[in-house]
C-alpha cells in the first residue's frame, strides 16, 4: 500500500465517522462551543474501534458520560493566541517570526480528518490550524516579499498533489472540505511565482495540467446544457448562450465542522427543502465569503441563503483571468490552437459579464440572481474584479472606482458591503484580500490617487491595531477601528496569515513604485 492509498483511506474513516451515531451526538451536546474542535479531533485509536467502545459502553454503563468517552479516546487540540511579546517588537519583525509559528512541517503520520501534505505550508492562524486554498495566494505575496519563496513554491506544489488525489483543490485540507473548492487562485499563485524562475518556460509546462484541471473542474457538465437544461453543478447557461458559473457544493448535508449550528439554524428557519438549505450553507464557504447579504433573500437573516442562485462577479472574473492565462501559456508552449480555444472562452465569458452584471444604474458590477432574471441588489468589493482583471473599459473604471470612493471607503479602509449585518463579510467589517484586489484593480485603470488612500487607510488600521492589541486580525472594523471586528459564526481570529501577506506586498508595492497620494500637477 502506497502512502497516498494510506491517506486516502484514513480520509474514507474520518467521512465515515462523521456520519456515525457518536460524532453527531458529541456535537449536538454542546459540548464544544465550537464544532470544528471536534471535527478537528485527534482520535486516539482507529476509528472503528472507538465506535465498537462507543457502542459497548452506551449499552451497559447506564451512567455513560460522553463527556468523559471524548476526553477518553480524542486529542482536542487547543486554540493557540498568538501576539507580540512586547508593543516594542517592530510590525514587520513580528509578521517575520509569525511565518515560524504559522508554519507546519509536511504531514508524515496523521490521523482524524487532516488531508496529508507533502510539503511544508502555512495556516492561517487561530481556529484554522489547516491550510485554506484561497488565503494560500495573500499568504504567498507575504512570503515572497519576506524571502520565503520556497514555502510559498511549497504551498503551491502541495495543492496540485490534492488536486491529482482528490480531482480539486478542496477549501482546505481537512477531509470535511473535499466536496468543495475556493475561489480559483491556482493561476495567480503561478503567475506571482513565475518571475523567480530560473526556466520560465519550464515552470509554466510543470503547472498548465494544474491549471487545465482546475478550470475543468469548474466547467464540468458544461456539455450537459442545452435549451431545456440551463444548470448543472457549478455552471449555469445564459440565455444568449454563454456560460457564467456559481459556487456549490456536492453534498447537501450539515457541515461536520459546523453540524450543531446548521442544524440549529435548520431547525429555527425550518425550510421547505433541507437538501436545498445546506447546499447553499456549503455554496456559500466555497465562496470564501461565509457569510455574506450577497447570498441572503433577506438581509439580515442567514435562513434565506439562496448562494447556488447568485451567479458571482468575482468568480466570474477569476474564470476569466484563468481562461486568459491559459491562453498566454498555452501560446508560450507553441500550441496555438489550445490558446485560441482558450481566447474564445475567455471572449464569451467577458461579453457575459458585460451583459449580465454591469449595472449602468448603479455604475458598478453586481452579482446577477438566476432567478430574477436581474442583477442583485447587494453592492460588494467583488464589483472591483473586472478592474483586476482588466476586463472593464475606461469609463467603467472610472464609475467603479467613484462608487468605491464614495460609498466603500471609510477611516480604516475598505468595508465589504454596504450592508450593516450579523455577517462577517459584510459592513463594517474590511478584509484584507479584498484590499487588495481593489487597490491593484484601481492601479490597472491609473486610479492611483484612490489605491494609495485605499493603501493607507488600510495599512494604517493593521498597524495601528498591531500597536495596541500585539495581534495581527483575521479582519477588522474599518468604519470604527477601535472596535473588534464582529459576526460570523466564530469570534475574530489572530495570526493571520493572509493579514500579514496583504500588509507586506502593499507596504512594500507603494514604497518601491512612484504612486503619489496627490494628483500629480
Amino acid at each position: 500500500m502506497t502512502n497516498n492509498d494510506l491517506f486516502d483511506k484514513q480520509a474514507q474513516e474520518s467521512l465515515h465517522f462523521f456520519d456515525s451515531d457518536l460524532f453527531k451526538t458529541v456535537q449536538m451536546s454542546g459540548l464544544f462551543d465550537d464544532s470544528k474542535d471536534f471535527a478537528d479531533a485527534i482520535p486516539l485509536i482507529a476509528y472503528s474501534d472507538i465506535l465498537q467502545q462507543y457502542q459497548i459502553e452506551k449499552q451497559n454503563n447506564s451512567a455513560f458520560d460522553v463527556n468523559n468517552f471524548v476526553e477518553q479516546y480524542f486529542d482536542i487540540v487547543a486554540h493557540q493566541e498568538i501576539r507580540a511579546v512586547s508593543r516594542k517588537v517592530c510590525i514587520n519583525d513580528h509578521i517575520e517570526s509569525l511565518w515560524e509559528l504559522l508554519k507546519k512541517p509536511a504531514d508524515v503520520d496523521i490521523s482524524g480528518s487532516l488531508l496529508a501534505l507533502k510539503n511544508p505550508y502555512i495556516v492561517p492562524g487561530g481556529r484554522f490550524r489547516e491550510v485554506y486554498y484561497w488565503d494560500s495566494f495573500f499568504t504567498a505575496l507575504g512570503l515572497v516579499e519576506s524571502g520565503h519563496l520556497d514555502l510559498a513554491e511549497s504551498m503551491l506544489n502541495n495543492f496540485l498533489d490534492l488536486q491529482s488525489r482528490y480531482g480539486c483543490i478542496p477549501n482546505g485540507n481537512r477531509t470535511y472540505y473535499l466536496s468543495r473548492s475556493q475561489p480559483p487562485i491556482l493561476c495567480l499563485l503561478v503567475e506571482l511565482l513565475l518571475p523567480f524562475q530560473k526556466d520560465e518556460k519550464e515552470f509554466i509546462k510543470n503547472n498548465m495540467a494544474g491549471i487545465e484541471a482546475e478550470y475543468n473542474f469548474w466547467m464540468k457538465g458544461k456539455e450537459l446544457l442545452f435549451e431545456d437544461k440551463t444548470e448543472h453543478s457549478r455552471v449555469v447557461k445564459m440565455p444568449d448562450g454563454n456560460f457564467l458559473n456559481r459556487y456549490w457544493d456536492d453534498n447537501a448535508v450539515p457541515r461536520p465542522e459546523s453540524y450543531r449550528e446548521d442544524i440549529l439554524l435548520y431547525q429555527e428557519s425550518k425550510p421547505e427543502d433541507s437538501t436545498l438549505f445546506y447546499l447553499n450553507i456549503r455554496a456559500a464557504c466555497e465562496s470564501g465569503w461565509d457569510f455574506s447579504s450577497r447570498w441572503l433573500g433577506d438581509d439580515h437573516s442567514l435562513a434565506s441563503i439562496r448562494t447556488t442562485r447568485i451567479l458571482p462577479i468575482d468568480l466570474n472574473c477569476l474564470l476569466y483571468k484563468q481562461e486568459k492565462i491559459l491562453a498566454q501559456y498555452h501560446d508560450i508552449l507553441g500550441d496555438k490552437e489550445t490558446s485560441l480555444v482558450y481566447e474564445r472562452y475567455a471572449a464569451m465569458r467577458k461579453s457575459a459579464i458585460q451583459g449580465y452584471m454591469w449595472s449602468e444604474g448603479n455604475g458598478f458590477y453586481m452579482d446577477y440572481d438566476v432567478d430574477t432574471k436581474s442583477n442583485s441588489s447587494v453592492k460588494s468589493l467583488a464589483g472591483i474584479f473586472p478592474l483586476f482583471v482588466e476586463l472593464a473599459d475606461v469609463k467603467q473604471a472610472e464609475q467603479v472606482s467613484q462608487v468605491i470612493n464614495k460609498e466603500f471607503l471609510k477611516p480604516g479602509g475598505l468595508i465589504t458591503t454596504l450592508i450593516d449585518t450579523s455577517q462577517q463579510w459584510d459592513s463594517p467589517n474590511g478584509w484584507a484580500p479584498l484590499h487588495w484586489f481593489v487597490v491593484q484593480g484601481l492601479l490597472n485603470y491609473q486610479q492611483n490617487t484612490l489605491a494609495t488612500t485605499v493603501q493607507q487607510r488600510w495599512v494604517d488600521t493593521v498597524t495601528e491595531h498591531f500597536q495596541q492589541t500585539g495581534k495581527i486580525m483575521e479582519k477588522y472594523n474599518v468604519c470604527q477601528q477601535r472596535k473588534e471586528a464582529k459576526g460570523g459564526e466564530y469570534d475574530v481570529q489572530d495570526g493571520f496569515g493572509w493579514t500579514n501577506g496583504v500588509y507586506l506586498a502593499l507596504r512594500s508595492q507603494f514604497k518601491n513604485s512612484n504612486y503619489s497620494p496627490f494628483p500629480r500637477v
